[in-house]
């Protein structure tokens, strides 16, 4: 290799930011719609010198969490009660590239809407495609690069179903050439490409207890890959080929109020609902049926947050605003914090590493440890609520308050 070709290689490699060779963020809770992030490690501390604030861009309320590719991160807001928003922006200095509305605003009933009306789902994102969902059962998907809207899906004008009480919630998922969402009364299964419905399952009758709140995953459960599916009533393994359900089980909660996205973890399907309890159900398999069996029960009650899992221990914020260790084979509680947080947190873990956000605004840097609740540090990043996921992409944090998106960046300095 020539000199010349050797500087110009150096070059490039300086000037590349680090964050152009790191997975995205794509989706609800990460590449792998587990809270798992498998980037560059995270320093000890989250004060200033560690974790810089880099930008910030003033937009209207939401509670979708940001998406992340190479070069930028798209966010939505609810805008005057009458329209959805969908904004890109750059990733590396928080320009806007572009915009894309329609109407689509709703009024959400008594106890959630203490907490707004606003948009609740969060993107997907796949190579030059956006999947949005608006609250009046819409899916739209729109051109990544230019915000051009190539497809929309209106569940309700199409199927004759009624608009979901609490709206679309549930965040889109991508597989293959499919999408699939919690909507219309079901779950259903779309062309990526078209929008075209190819099927629909587990319908139900609408409604105060047809709004879906969870989100649903893929998961390996007794030798089949399936489609793991929570609705306000029941957990279902459903057949992804053509939407046959393979096994329900009852899940109690109070108001249906299962709003956690489903874990799975060395075979063991772990859920926990408001007004219900943490369980823990196994799947079998034999002769071609499925049957589910619960293998532990704990008391303790869960709200809207999704653990992480490390090392078989699952780290989960509770209705009583406090942190729980649980082991996710036997159910055993390892330990609870006497300290309570935010009403919401998102987590997401690297490592050993655990982040978590809570609804207040204040940002904790946890040690997973089985033993004890071990904080390394915390710090206020905002005074406004914040009940997006986080969005975590190379060195780059992204935090989507209620009334703006902010990036921040870890220190690239040694540890």
């Amino acid at each position: 290799m020539r000199l010349s070709s050797i500087l110009l290689f150096l070059l490039t490699a300086v000037a590349t930011p680090a964050h152009a060779t790191i997975p995205d963020w794509p989706q609800w809770r990460g590449p792998e719609r587990d809270g798992q992030f498998a980037g560059p490690a995270w320093p000890d501390k989250l004060d200033a010198k560690h974790l810089e604030r880099v930008w910030r861009v003033d937009l209207g309320p939401s509670y979708s969490g940001p998406v992340v590719n190479a070069g930028r991160v798209f966010t939505t807001e609810s805008k005057d009660k009458k329209a959805e928003v969908v904004r890109a922006f750059d990733r590396t200095t928080g320009n806007e590239l572009w915009s894309y509305q329609w109407e689509g605003a709703m009024t959400v009933p008594f106890f959630a809407k203490s907490n707004g009306d606003w948009i609740r789902s969060t993107p997907a994102l796949d190579g030059d495609r956006l999947y949005v969902a608006g609250m009046r059962d819409v899916l739209v998907c729109l051109d990544a690069a230019t915000g051009t809207e190539k497809w929309r899906k209106d569940f309700v004008k199409e199927l004759g179903t009624s608009v979901p009480d609490f709206g679309f919630v549930c965040s889109p998922l991508i597989d293959g050439d499919s999408v699939y969402v919690q909507a219309g009364g079901s779950i259903a299964k779309l062309d990526k490409l078209t929008g075209t419905i190819v099927w629909r399952s587990m319908q139900d009758k609408g409604g105060m207890m047809g709004s879906a709140f969870s989100s649903p995953v893929f998961a390996e459960l007794a030798g089949k890959r399936q489609l793991v599916v929570q609705t306000r009533e029941k957990l279902a393994g459903v057949d992804p080929a053509d939407g046959k359900v393979l096994w329900e089980q009852p899940v109690e909660a109070f108001r249906g109020m299962n709003i956690l996205t489903p874990v799975v973890h060395n075979g063991t399907l772990f859920t926990s609902t408001y007004g219900g309890k943490t369980m823990g159900f196994k799947v079998a398999q034999s002769d071609g049926k499925f049957t589910v069996i619960e293998v532990w029960r704990n008391k303790s009650q869960g709200y809207m947050s999704t653990p992480v899992v490390i090392e078989g221990v699952a780290y989960h914020h509770l209705k009583s605003q406090r942190l729980m260790a649980i082991d996710m084979q036997t159910g055993h509680q390892n330990w609870t914090t006497d300290q309570s947080f935010g009403k919401y947190m998102s987590l997401v873990a690297c490592g050993d590493r655990i982040l978590a956000l809570d609804q207040r605004g204040v940002l904790l840097l946890i040690r997973a440890n089985k033993e004890k609740f071990d904080l390394l540090d915390k710090r206020n990043l905002t005074d406004v609520e914040t009940w997006a996921h986080l969005a975590v992409a190379g060195d780059q944090l992204f935090v989507r308050e209620l009334n703006g998106l902010v990036a921040y960046r870890w220190s690239r300095s040694p540890l």
